[in-house]
C-alpha cells in the first residue's frame, strides 16, 4: 500500500494511469456539479461536499499514523485563507455558475488555470515568464473568451455574459488566490495535510452560510442522484483525485504530471455529451484547442 492508503507503491506505468484518471475524475465534477446545482442550493452543495471529504481526508491521515501535524501560529492564518479561497469561494461559484453553464463550457473555462497562475506569479513572485509562456498566455486568455462569449467577443464588452459564466470565470480567480497562497505561506505541511486543513477550515466557512440557505430542508428533498452525485464530489473528486495527483507529482515531478490536467476539460466535454446531452459547439471547440494550445505552449517550452 502507498503512505495514503489509497493505491499500491507507485511505478511509471501505474503512475500514469493514476494521473490519468484522476483527470478523468476531475473531469467527471462538472457533471455530478451539474446534477447537483439543479437540487440545492451553492452553499449546502459545497458544504455536504467538504464534509464528506473532510470526513474521509482526516481518515487517511489518522490512517497514516502521523496524523495532524501541528501548526505554528502564522499557518493557522493561511489554513483560513486556503479554506475561504480554494474551498468556500470556489465551490460556491463553481455551484452557482454550473446552474447554467454546461458542464463542457465550464470546464474549459477553468483549464486556464495553470496560465493565470503563471501570469501572476510572474506579477507577484517575479518569476520569469519567456516568449513560449507568454503565446501560451495569449493563446488560453483568447480560448477563454471565446468560450466565455460563446464565440461573441464583443458580448463581453457589451454585459452580455450571463451571470454563469462570470462565476465560473470568479472560480478561476478564487483558484489562483488559493494556490498563490499556500506556495507562500503552507511551507512545512505535506500536500494531504494542506489539503486537509484547507478543506475543513472551508466547510467550517460554509456552514452558516449553508444553514441559512435552508440546508435541512435542501438534504430533505435531495434525490438518490443528488446524493450520488455528491459522494462523486467528495471522494472520487476531491479525495482520489487530489491524493493519486500529489503522487504523480512526487514520482514524476510536478511539470509531467501537471501535463495531465490538460485532459479535464476533453474529458467534461465527452462527459457532458454522453450523461448530459450537452452539445458541443464551434466555439467551444475553437475555445478549447486554444486554451489547450497555449497550456502545451507554455508547460512544453517554457
Amino acid at each position: 500500500m502507498s503512505a495514503t492508503g489509497i493505491a499500491p507503491a507507485a511505478t511509471p506505468w501505474s503512475t500514469y494511469a493514476l494521473l490519468t484518471l484522476a483527470a478523468v475524475f476531475w473531469g467527471g465534477t462538472f457533471v455530478a456539479g451539474r446534477l447537483v446545482s439543479a437540487e440545492i442550493g451553492p452553499f449546502s452543495a459545497a458544504f455536504v461536499r467538504f464534509l464528506l471529504a473532510s470526513l474521509l481526508l482526516s481518515g487517511l491521515l489518522l490512517r497514516q499514523g502521523n496524523g495532524f501535524g501541528r501548526l505554528r501560529p502564522r499557518q493557522w492564518g493561511a489554513v483560513v485563507l486556503l479554506g475561504a479561497t480554494g474551498v468556500f469561494a470556489y465551490n460556491v461559484l463553481f455551484f452557482t455558475g454550473l446552474r447554467t453553464v454546461e458542464a463542457g463550457r465550464a470546464a474549459v473555462i477553468i483549464a486556464g488555470n495553470p496560465i493565470f497562475i503563471a501570469l501572476f506569479s510572474a506579477l507577484i513572485f517575479g518569476e520569469r515568464l519567456n516568449l513560449a509562456k507568454g503565446i501560451g498566455i495569449v493563446l488560453s486568455v483568447a480560448g477563454a473568451v471565446t468560450v466565455i462569449s460563446r464565440g461573441d467577443p464583443l458580448a463581453l464588452v457589451q454585459g452580455q455574459v450571463g451571470y454563469g459564466e462570470l462565476a465560473i470565470l470568479g472560480c478561476v480567480a478564487s483558484w489562483v488566490a488559493y494556490t498563490l497562497l499556500g506556495k507562500r505561506v503552507m511551507s512545512g505541511l505535506s500536500a494531504l495535510e494542506a489539503v486537509s486543513y484547507s478543506c475543513i477550515a472551508g466547510t467550517a466557512l460554509l456552514l452558516l452560510p449553508a444553514w441559512h440557505e435552508g440546508l435541512g430542508a435542501a438534504l430533505a428533498r435531495l434525490s438518490t442522484t443528488g446524493w450520488g452525485a455528491l459522494f462523486y464530489l467528495a471522494f472520487f473528486g476531491t479525495v482520489l483525485g487530489f491524493v493519486w495527483f500529489y503522487q504523480g507529482v512526487r514520482t514524476i515531478g510536478p511539470a509531467r504530471a501537471g501535463v495531465f490536467i490538460n485532459f479535464v476539460p476533453v474529458s467534461a466535454v465527452i462527459a457532458g455529451g454522453l450523461l448530459l446531452g450537452e452539445p458541443v459547439t464551434l466555439s467551444l471547440l475553437v475555445g478549447g484547442g486554444l486554451v489547450l494550445g497555449g497550456l502545451i505552449l507554455a508547460n512544453r517550452f517554457g
